[in-house]
């Protein structure tokens, strides 16, 4: 399967369910990862093998309360202190996608060397606990609880990777998080027509929908949910057909995709909200869940200012 046809895929899901979209999106991209990762072997193994028979969820937990954004390159107060038998992981992690769910997490570390680690750690290892923290506006359904770990005792095998914070190369796969948004600015878009379609009220002689102001709005609307629509899987099917060496100047593309669609969904969804007018306010209106959901995305990876700064040093410093 392409990137870009699993980003369609995504995009459905979101259509029906944002949260959803969105934790499946960092279990597949993660999983999409292990086959370029020198992992153990015998740990890619295992991971893979529960995977495929039981159905097994993975998820990264890198964010920590003390530092922000793993993008902006703080070093993880989570600690590892190696021991005869391996490792001792101790720490706190934030915005845990998935965790009364997941089998096993991708831990971030600072070792006592002061260099940073990701280790494997399976859900089930003792010291293991979840706080439960995401008492949220949106993407309530993502249960991105904090993880705590205390002395939790991880064999020499599941040490699989050293790294740099802040110094990822460029990844694809992370664009399922504009695809997430889109599918939900595309959801409120299906539900401003089908109001307008069907709400008459007494003082007009049909449907709102023929409103110049609706119309409007619902063209607007659509104009930008072509315009990140082409974006998104333009970029997308850019870094299916590039290289490897092609792909690693692609950070500035990858980010203005997330940057643009994300800002247009807000858009979206906010114009949607005008043509139903006080009644998108109601609980039972599905409307509400898309503008509390569809806020998030612009706290999602990679960060707007980060986009535009990356874009403005690559042409100031350009020899």
């Amino acid at each position: 399967m392409t990137l870009t046809e699993w980003l369609e895929l995504q995009e459905i899901i979101a259509i029906a369910d944002g949260s959803t979209s969105l934790s499946i999106g960092w279990h597949i991209g993660i999983t999409s990862e292990l086959h370029d990762k020198n992992w153990p072997e015998e740990t890619l193994d295992e991971v893979v093998r529960d995977i495929i028979n039981k159905g097994a969820l993975l998820n990264a937990a890198a964010t920590e309360p003390e530092t922000g954004s793993p993008t902006r390159g703080g070093k993880p107060t989570t600690k590892a202190v190696q021991t005869e038998s391996g490792w001792l992981i101790s720490g706190r992690k934030s915005f845990t996608s998935m965790a009364p769910a997941l089998d096993y997490v991708l831990v971030s570390a600072t070792l006592e060397t002061g260099e940073v680690g990701n280790f494997l750690i399976k859900k089930e290892f003792n010291g293991i606990s979840i706080d439960e923290t995401w008492d949220t506006l949106g993407m309530r359904g993502t249960a991105s609880h904090d993880l705590i770990l205390k002395d939790v005792e991880v064999p020499p095998h599941y040490y699989v990777e050293t790294f740099t914070p802040g110094q990822k190369s460029p990844s694809g796969w992370l664009l399922h998080i504009p695809a997430c948004y889109l599918g939900i600015a595309q959801a409120a878009q299906n539900e401003a027509i089908q109001f307008a379609k069907s709400y008459s009220p007494n003082s007009l002689n049909g449907p709102i929908k023929h409103i110049p102001a609706v119309q409007t709005k619902v063209g607007e609307n659509e104009a930008d949910l072509i315009q990140a629509r082409h974006l998104l899987y333009g970029v997308s099917s850019k870094w299916d057909h590039a290289t490897d060496e092609e792909r690693m100047s692609m950070q500035g593309e990858l980010g203005v995709v997330k940057f643009h669609v994300v800002n247009s969904a807000q858009k979206i969804v906010d114009r949607a909200m005008r043509v139903v007018g006080a009644h998108s306010l109601y609980n039972t209106n599905k409307l509400q869940r898309y503008y509390r959901d569809v806020r998030a995305g612009i706290h999602n990876p990679p960060m707007d200012d980060r986009t535009i700064q990356l874009l403005a040093h690559a042409q100031l410093h350009e020899e």
